[in-house]
């Protein structure tokens, strides 16, 4: 509990600052995040971290994640859409290349990886362009249903969610956490409005969110159930890897695009 801890208060310190100051350090930021991210799926599908495949991977899921304004410098018939689009068809040229040894399924799987942690962290990038209150308030949906979850799932739980993939999560839990995190997070906004958004707007939204967010958590808890794995990784002692904490939000972010928030 003391290293969980201690890495939550060591990794906000790094973060907050970051977001609070945008700009480039938070695409640079994202851009990091997103590359560790696909390595953990690598690491799941027992790939070399270094090896042709891999090096297209973090290629391409950095190809998702730029901001709009990285990308002028190409051509304007070449958008992010068609340069990811690449990276996937040089994924399929390695299985002929590695002679099978890397497979469809193996192209398959780390594509969509790069789908999800990609555009995830797109929006990441994107909350932050239009305002720090949108990237805050995303945040605090997830960390407020996460919490809220957690701590109804401990007073009431009875009642298992999805015992096959998180056997310790609640219908209680789910239920309070999604409660807390709309009555806190509309509440935000009715401090800090969010521009063309009503408040009535913000608090069916901040409902919607919190179901996605949830959603985000069971499917990463499900993707580590297939692989055997407990943690996605171990780059945040006590806390596992880059997937088990942004799960929730590479959905809850595109969600917000989605909903024209972003």
């Amino acid at each position: 509990m003391r290293q969980r801890v201690i890495t939550a208060v060591v990794a906000l310190l790094i973060f907050i600052p970051i977001i609070v100051m945008g700009g480039i350090w938070v695409d640079i930021a994202a851009l990091a995040l997103g590359i560790v991210a696909i390595s953990e799926i690598l690491v799941m599908k027992k790939k070399l971290l270094i090896s042709p495949e891999s090096i297209i991977a973090y290629l391409g899921v950095c190809s998702l994640i730029l901001p709009d304004a990285w990308t002028r410098v190409l051509p304007g018939y070449i958008n992010q859409n068609f340069v990811f689009f690449l990276f996937v068809l040089m994924l399929l040229l390695q299985t002929v290349l590695s002679r099978n040894l890397f497979s469809f399924d193996d192209a398959g799987v780390i594509a969509l990886g790069m789908l999800y942690i990609g555009m995830g962290f797109h929006y990441f990038v994107a909350a932050r362009g239009v305002s720090l209150t949108v990237l805050l308030y995303a945040l605090f949906i997830v960390w407020v249903t996460d919490s809220g979850a957690y701590i109804f799932g401990r007073m009431f739980g009875k009642h298992k969610l999805a015992p096959r993939i998180s056997p310790n999560k609640t219908w209680e839990g789910s239920i309070g956490g999604s409660l807390a995190a709309t009555i806190l997070c509309t509440a935000f906004v009715a401090f800090y409005p969010i521009t063309g958004h009503s408040l009535l707007q913000m608090f069916i939204f901040t409902i919607i969110l919190s179901i996605a967010g949830q959603f985000g958590d069971l499917i990463e808890s499900a993707l580590k159930r297939y692989y055997g794995v407990k943690d996605s990784g171990k780059i945040l002692p006590g806390h596992g890897g880059i997937l088990d904490r942004f799960d929730s939000l590479l959905f809850v972010l595109p969600m917000l695009h989605l909903l024209s928030v972003i």
